[in-house]
């Protein structure tokens, strides 16, 4: 029996986790949540799991949440709340793996603290590894224990790369669908509005990712994510359009064997692969060989999409780099959903600060976290001062594709 904690419970991989948990009661036991601030979902879940203990992003939604477990005779759940709470969610002694699912560096501390604790991680959460990925790794290292990705892309190199040994890799291949915009001329992308961006060909995601993913920064946070989960520079990393999104990814070895790895497009596949790796355990979600009729291919246009470049740049100065990057496209993308700036501003303000950032190594999650605040409050002065113009984003970089 495998216990498990969830950070970012009330989410869609949260819920998917959950789901998994529920099709497979004798293997998996929900131990503790931290579900944000859902107080409505979190007592359903608390009725349904009864875990030890509960986390809320606030204390007056932990309050309404405690007195509604209570008025239910649910009072044997502790509820707790804020960044402490969701720690002791990570840490809970009676926890075997943790699975890390909340958005944003919001998560990033309890993930560490997970690492340090000895569990198992399974990891959803693309912003902990950009921004504190060398920390994350290093510990997870040396306490000895798998961090095992649950994003389709990076759980299909993993899969992959039990084909082969890490130093027989000549190239990983990301592949992405390219977004809405993949056959939109440059000249038109200053007048996207924001419904056009939302409006995803493949998939129905949160709204920050999807702004990702029309820009192609989602994909640049998986280039730096790979480089740090698999031990590999950034030249070995590709990135490459893929319009029906069926392989998830490909890895490729020095005597030019290519693996590739396709399923359904099921986050709970993911899922109950980390939760049960080693292992494989049988499951209904299966891929209809039949449907696999046309893949396209194509490299990715980096003058029209120049957040990949920036993304690749800062993978490679690594350190303060890689934590702006990330605060500067969630206050770019944040100003953009609010109407503040254009499409075309957000790769322009994250590249000013960018360049605005010394590229030094940090020795401590607070180390991180500080360069986090001053990146969003450099982002910020950008946006105040952008409105929809500012200047030109340059220096596209190309990568090796071939």
């Amino acid at each position: 029996m495998k216990r498990i904690a969830i950070l970012g419970s009330t989410g869609s991989i949260g819920r998917s986790t959950l789901s998994v948990a529920e099709s497979y009661p004798d293997r998996f036991q929900i131990v503790a949540l931290a579900a944000g601030s859902n107080v409505d979902a979190a007592f359903e879940q608390a009725r349904r799991w009864r875990p030890r203990v509960l986390s809320m992003a606030a204390e007056k939604d932990a309050d309404r949440l405690r007195s509604r477990l209570k008025i239910e005779g649910l009072a044997a759940t502790e509820v707790v709340h804020g960044s402490a709470g969701t720690v002791q969610v990570a840490t809970h002694p009676e926890v075997d793996f943790v699975v890390s699912a909340i958005v944003g560096v919001a998560g990033l501390e309890a993930t560490y603290e997970a690492v340090k604790a000895g569990k198992a991680l399974g990891l959803a959460n693309k912003e902990c590894l950009v921004a504190a990925g060398e920390l994350i790794t290093t510990e997870a290292r040396k306490q000895g224990k798998p961090l095992l990705p649950i994003d389709s892309e990076h759980n299909a190199v993993h899969q992959c790369l039990r084909g082969g040994r890490v130093e027989e890799v000549d190239r990983i291949w990301l592949t992405a669908s390219g977004g809405p915009f993949l056959n939109t001329p440059a000249s038109k992308f200053a007048e996207i509005t924001v419904e056009e961006a939302l409006n995803h060909p493949t998939w129905k995601m949160g709204r920050r990712i999807t702004i990702d993913s029309a820009t192609l920064m989602n994909k640049g946070f998986e280039v730096i994510e790979a480089c740090r989960l698999f031990h590999i520079p950034p030249a070995k990393v590709e990135v490459i359009v893929h319009p029906q999104s069926t392989i998830h990814s490909m890895v490729e070895f020095v005597d030019g064997s290519i693996l590739a790895q396709f399923s359904v497009t099921d986050m709970r596949l993911p899922i109950l692969y980390a939760l049960t790796y080693p292992e494989r355990i049988p499951s209904d979600m299966r891929f209809a060989v039949s449907d696999l009729r046309h893949l396209d291919f194509c490299p990715p246009d980096l003058k029209k999409f120049p957040c990949l470049s920036l993304a690749y740049e800062a993978v490679e100065a690594g350190g303060a780099k890689t934590v702006a990057l990330n605060a500067a496209d969630e206050v770019a993308v944040a100003a953009f959903l609010e109407g503040t700036i254009g499409f075309n501003d957000i790769p322009r303000i994250i590249e000013t600060v960018l360049d605005a950032t010394e590229s030094g190594k940090l020795e401590s999650i607070a180390e991180v976290l500080a360069a986090d605040a001053e990146a969003r409050r450099s982002a910020h002065e950008r946006v105040a001062g952008s409105g929809r113009s500012a200047r030109k984003v340059g220096r596209p970089k190309a990568t090796s594709f071939a």
